[in-house]
């Protein structure tokens, strides 16, 4: 009896490594269509391309932003950033930065919003990323990230949960960090130490979601991080172009992706504690979202296993 369930165990997993296998692209789709190869001009009200993150940075600090349906929540996070890099500018006039804004398919009036900015500071400091079709918060911040021009790329969360002055600590865990070559090391906000009072303050059940979701994620895909899914991250241009142009999955689990990628290519990465506020208007769905993520992080660690995906960098991102 025994012999037999593990035979069907074994027959199961063989079938999942066959359907993950054939279901999987060997490369992450990088093309972007048309439209997205441009950012609308307020002022003058011309397009202007793109910049691709293959060139040399010409800016110290890109700042991504994806934004679904955010134009209750976007202004509150703006307002906060803006003040912050425009201080820090007054104070270092050779601090130079962007914000790209990456409205993600949205059906509300998020572009209007982002646009209102990019006219007040100019679109030097403010571009509009407008997706055709709703890609997903991982698809959106790959968008985003192959648009930037800064030797340093921030993700940072339209709600504003993190405090966005909280990026010296990220620099400051960037720079405690021996870069491997090629100068590429990852700083990851963290909300661990919070991880007590959270779990007081969430029913039972989403406690057990979320201890699942953490056990799936060092199991099968990233070890020694135990925040992968702050959305508060900080990383040099080269370790996001080699990430981000190796990225697959889409969806909510992208973070984990990038981290497993990054930890296969033995990128140093610093785990930084920030300051984090819950707000209201999440788009996680608390059991659907986390049975999407657990299905992807089976998702990533069979198509990695099988080599249905790889780590090779692809020739041209257009």
């Amino acid at each position: 009896e025994d012999l037999g369930l593990i035979l069907n165990f074994l027959v199961s997993f063989l079938q999942l490594l066959i359907i993950a296998h054939l279901t999987a692209t060997k490369m992450p789709i990088l093309n972007r269509f048309d439209k997205e190869k441009f950012f609308l001009n307020p002022i003058s009200g011309e397009k202007e391309f793109f910049p691709s993150i293959h060139d040399p940075s010409s800016k110290e600090l890109s700042v991504v932003v994806p934004s679904y349906n955010e134009e209750q929540r976007l202004p509150l996070m703006m307002d906060e950033a803006l003040q912050y890099l425009e201080n820090k500018q007054m104070q270092d006039p050779e601090f130079t930065y962007e914000v790209i804004v990456v409205d993600d398919g949205s059906s509300d009036k998020t572009t209007a919003v982002s646009l209102k900015y990019s006219k007040e500071y100019g679109t030097d400091k403010v571009r509009v990323l407008t997706l055709v079709r709703n890609r997903g918060k991982g698809g959106a911040v790959r968008m985003g990230v192959l648009s930037s021009r800064g030797r340093y790329i921030l993700m940072a969360d339209a709600d504003g949960a993190t405090k966005f002055s909280d990026v010296e600590k990220l620099d400051a865990g960037l720079k405690s960090l021996e870069p491997q070559a090629g100068n590429m090391t990852i700083a990851c906000g963290s909300r661990a130490h919070l991880e007590k009072e959270a779990i007081a303050q969430r029913s039972y059940f989403r406690n057990i979601l979320m201890y699942g979701f953490h056990f799936l994620v060092w199991f099968l895909c990233v070890r020694g991080i135990r925040d992968t899914q702050c959305g508060f991250k900080l990383l040099t241009r080269q370790a996001a172009l080699r990430t981000f142009s190796t990225l697959h999955v889409e969806r909510w689990a992208f973070d984990v992706e990038l981290l497993y990628i990054a930890q296969c290519l033995k990128i140093p990465i610093a785990e930084v504690a920030v300051k984090w506020t819950e707000i209201e208007g999440s788009k996680l769905v608390p059991f659907w979202s986390w049975l999407q993520m657990g299905r992807d992080l089976l998702i990533i660690r069979l198509r990695y296993l099988t080599g249905a995906w790889s780590l090779e960098m692809p020739k041209k991102i257009a």
